[in-house]
């Protein structure tokens, strides 16, 4: 019971906390600094704060073997490019929004599991595959009544799926699964973090943060939805499983949503509630089905 109330805890703290990606990053958009640049800074600041964390005050040893370095840079980068797709759709979405169509990665992993781990695809999941995407039709309103941009909708679908893939394989992969999640999250980071220095063609075009306030929103980025984020959602799957990690996820679309109405002038239509009731009751019932097993 303890290590499921842990695991729960976790779940929930990972999920309110990458929610507020659009709280940090929508200000630094506004200011013209560009998605690159400003993953570029979430990520090294989260290196530096976690691993000096790590290394002077948990004492952790950061040695991995060449057989765990393969899958962590390949964990790395899904997530890291996760968060490049998610930050490019808040181009083309309101923020709150796009979060809500990123939380179908849970179906995503149902459907992964079932083709490659196999896991029955049932009526359920089917349904559930249904009523998500129903709910993303009824988001297909952004500002101003205007239909969204497909290039935005498919590429926080691809955010959706290296996120799913990044849940899967933290889960199932021999050499990480049973890693210490506080060094599988630095190594996370850090390798997630070359995306952005190739990008930046090793940072000669990194855009420098001329204000404090740029550096507090930053600096925000890079606790919140990186280094606490990371690190209990390593610690909830580890503790309760994909599945139940996934129904605590509900939490991302809702923080998202709850700060654009707050902070950036968004608004919550019936349609718009509609389509995220859809959404959260199509992923409920993929990732609440007996099927799956943690």
């Amino acid at each position: 019971m303890k290590r499921n109330i842990k695991g729960i805890f976790n779940g929930a703290i990972a999920s309110a906390s990458y929610g507020t990606n659009p709280l940090f990053a929508l200000p630094l958009f506004a200011s013209g600094i560009g998605v690159n640049s400003v993953l570029f800074y979430r990520y090294a600041i989260a290196v530096l704060i976690y691993g000096l964390w790590l290394k002077f005050v948990k004492k952790l040893s950061l040695h991995i073997t060449f057989k765990e370095f393969i899958p962590l840079l390949v964990m790395g980068l899904f997530f890291s490019l996760s968060s490049l797709a998610l930050f490019e759709g808040f181009k083309y979405i309101e923020a709150g929004i796009a979060c809500t169509i990123l939380f179908i990665y849970p179906v995503l992993v149902a459907i992964i599991m079932s083709l490659f781990f196999k896991e029955k695809m049932t009526k359920t999941v089917l349904a559930s595959i249904f009523l998500t995407f129903s709910g993303i039709v009824l988001l297909y309103h952004g500002k101003s009544g205007v239909s969204l941009n497909i290039h935005g909708v498919t590429v926080v679908f691809i955010s959706a799926l290296l996120y799913a893939l990044y849940i899967v394989g933290v889960k199932n992969i021999k050499a990480i699964k049973h890693m210490n999640s506080a060094k599988m999250s630095f190594y996370v980071m850090l390798f997630g973090l070359l995306v952005y220095i190739v990008n930046l063609k090793f940072c000669t075009q990194l855009q420098i943060l001329e204000r404090p306030m740029l550096w507090l929103f930053v600096i925000g980025l890079a606790m919140l939805p990186t280094i606490i984020s990371i690190e209990t959602i390593n610690i909830a799957i580890k503790l309760i499983g994909s599945t139940k990690t996934a129904i605590l996820g509900a939490l991302e679309p809702l923080t998202a949503i709850f700060f654009g109405i707050l902070f950036f002038n968004e608004h919550l239509t019936l349609r718009i509630s509609i389509g995220v009731l859809l959404v959260l009751f199509g992923v409920f019932l993929a990732v609440s089905r007996k099927q799956i097993k943690n």
